[in-house]
């Protein structure tokens, strides 16, 4: 390995099956785009540049690589170059024919200086300037599903990151036979996320995928990038959004009992809990301390959590008292729950078309003539792959639907997968033990299907299909007069007697 300055600064002996390449700590990235550094190497069997080359050089982002192609019996010497591509068109490494080694002419102090120079200036133009907090490369590696139900997370992972102040700059999807254990991803894939981050400029991988810590440092390690997965992503959305102090709490608590099993150490062997020659040390205790202290932190934070669920039980019996009927908003996020809520009791919850704009429950009373009322409370949107964590966190606020009357399960009708919509927010309920509540369907957004109507017949037809079929209305949140049906079906629910709404 030769540096910038034509020194020689590794010499590395491998065998027949190659070399090992050591950790460069001299020549670390940092905000350079390429290392400082050139690849010389052999090849004993006369073959070209190989598919590990080539990996080698964009995933260590070698200056240039230089393979000897070496003929026992022959006196000439032939070499192949390969080296980076500035060129977001065109692939992610440039390979130069194999010629006699004494006609390759390569001005490595120009030539290299100006690279790096296109490089950067590529990543530049690619920056635009905005509001986003990270540049990202968004990448799914499944085993399981059709290439659709794939491409139909990314695009919730792009929604998720928008609403997270990231911005997507490239997606990658890999269905493999068989995942890679230490890097989910195949290493040529890795190869091409690393220049085209390289290329645009990115600051962070985000994963679709829960990674387990060992993935997450590899990755790390390996990219030099930062790397989160799903549940990361959606917990910094969460901890972002909480405004009330139940749902700082229970952000937190989420964002804990996430992080705690993902502190390492030296190992378990190492832990100072294992006792015994060798499982001393300052290192370990520091990181016994964070655990205990996390531990800890968890215990106070269930201790409040259980006192704030005391007093929203209270309530809800105050509610069950009067006899007044209570409403719960369920539904998938950005579905339109929030808008709805608002529409019906001309209040003023919060609204963005965000995933996740709602964390903090919001109730409100509907009034109906004769004067006839009830309790009408929105909660936090549902979204497949929800972290364990945050479930779990969240089941003190989604207790409030344990008293309700009725589930008022909100669809975004102008959705292609509203289906697997209506199926994953079902699942949660199942999960949460909810199943089994009264359900009214309402299909939003009913202002959309026009357009969808003149797009595609198919999927309009079949909207309008599953709305016959169903226990369900069709409204537009924003349109209050389209908001009718749905009163009169609530009045028809709990007063069956009184059926026209003035």
């Amino acid at each position: 390995m030769v540096n910038r300055t034509g020194n020689v600064e590794y010499v590395i002996v491998g065998d027949e099956k190659g070399v090992v390449i050591p950790e460069l700590r001299d020549y670390p990235l940092g905000k350079r785009v390429m290392r400082g550094l050139r690849l010389i190497h052999t090849h004993l069997k006369n073959e070209p540049v190989s598919e590990d080359d080539l990996t080698d050089l964009s995933l260590l982002r070698f200056d240039l690589l230089a393979a000897l192609l070496f003929t026992p019996g022959k006196n000439q010497l032939f070499a192949q170059l390969a080296w980076l591509s500035s060129d977001q068109r065109g692939g992610t490494t440039v390979l130069d024919p194999v010629k006699p080694l004494e006609r390759i002419e390569v001005d490595c102090v120009h030539d290299i200086a100006e690279l790096e120079a296109d490089l950067e200036k590529v990543a530049r133009s690619a920056a635009k300037p905005g509001d986003a907090l990270e540049r990202a490369i968004l990448i799914s590696v499944t085993t399981s599903g059709t290439r659709q139900e794939a491409e139909d997370s990314m695009s919730e992972l792009r929604e998720l990151s928008r609403t997270a102040q990231v911005e997507a700059l490239d997606e990658f999807i890999q269905r493999p036979k068989t995942l890679n254990p230490r890097f989910l991803m195949g290493e040529g894939m890795m190869r091409d996320v690393v220049i085209r981050a390289m290329q645009r400029g990115a600051s962070m991988l985000i994963f679709d995928q829960e990674l387990t810590p060992a993935q997450i440092r590899c990755i790390s390690a390996m990219t030099e990038l930062k790397v989160i997965d799903r549940s990361q992503l959606i917990l910094d959305i969460f901890a972002r959004r909480a405004k009330t102090l139940d749902g700082k709490v229970q952000v937190e608590l989420a964002q804990l009992k996430y992080l705690l099993p993902r502190l390492t150490g030296r190992g378990v062997q190492m832990s100072r809990l294992m006792g015994g020659i060798g499982g001393r040390g300052p290192g370990e205790t520091k990181l016994e301390t964070d655990r205990r202290r996390i531990r800890d932190r968890i215990a106070s934070l269930e201790r409040e959590l259980k006192e704030l669920s005391q007093g929203r039980d209270q309530r809800r019996k105050q509610r069950v008292k009067a006899g007044v009927p209570i409403i719960s908003i369920v539904g998938y996020t950005n579905a339109g729950k929030s808008t709805l809520l608002n529409a019906l009791t001309k209040s003023e919850v919060f609204t963005e078309d965000l995933l996740f704009a709602t964390l903090d429950t919001s109730s409100r009373r509907l009034r109906f003539p004769r004067e006839r009322e009830v309790i009408i409370t929105d909660t936090v949107g549902f979204i497949r792959s929800l972290p364990k964590s945050l479930l779990g966190a969240f089941k003190a606020t989604l207790e409030e639907m344990r008293d309700a009357d009725l589930l008022l399960h909100v669809v975004d009708a102008s959705h292609p997968r509203f289906e697997d919509q209506i199926g994953q927010v079902r699942a949660i309920l199942a999960e949460l033990e909810l199943g089994d509540k009264h359900e009214l369907l309402v299909y939003n957004k009913s202002d959309l299907l026009t357009e969808m109507k003149k797009k595609d017949m198919v999927a309009f037809l079949r909207v309008r299909q599953a709305a016959r079929m169903s226990n369900s209305v069709t409204v537009s949140a924003r349109d209050r007069t389209s908001l009718q049906p749905l009163m009169e079906q609530l009045q028809r629910q709990f007063w069956p007697r009184e059926v026209t709404v003035s």
